[in-house]
């Protein structure tokens, strides 16, 4: 796995529940430094205080939703480069065609495990770790 384990991860995510889920498949991967938000807002404060290396955040939050909080990321110089993988229940192709055009490096469906999150991941950091030819 061409994926730093040591970096940081911010779970957003307004199901505490399912924050807990996500901490546990992130730990069992091996990630160690693993923060969470309850919604985009909190989670865009979250990122302007602190440099994260991955983004998990759900798409359906309130009052910012998931896919506002994007939008917000990829405005922002300091934070658009930042991956970001959207989590949810709905597998609606519009939903993820949005996302893509938003600017999401890649797109979970819920329920999901351990071994699809980390294929996730790997695939998002082989994107961004491609030799230019």
């Amino acid at each position: 796995m061409a994926v730093d384990l040591s970096m940081s991860v911010l779970v957003v995510d307004d199901y505490n529940t399912m924050v807990r889920i996500i901490r546990n498949l992130l730990q069992q991967i091996g990630f160690k430094q693993i923060d969470d938000a309850s919604d985009g807002a909190a989670a865009l404060g979250k990122m302007r205080e602190r440099r994260y290396g991955l983004v998990i955040s759900d798409w359906n939050m309130e009052p910012m939703t998931g896919y506002a909080f994007l939008q917000e990321v990829r405005a922002d110089p300091d934070l658009f480069d930042t991956p970001f993988i959207m989590v949810t229940a709905e597998s609606k192709t519009e939903n993820v065609i949005a996302a893509k055009k938003a600017g999401v490096s890649n797109y979970i469906v819920k329920p999901f495990n351990a071994q699809t999150l980390r294929n996730k991941i790997e695939a998002v950091f082989s994107d961004v770790e491609a030799p230019a030819a």
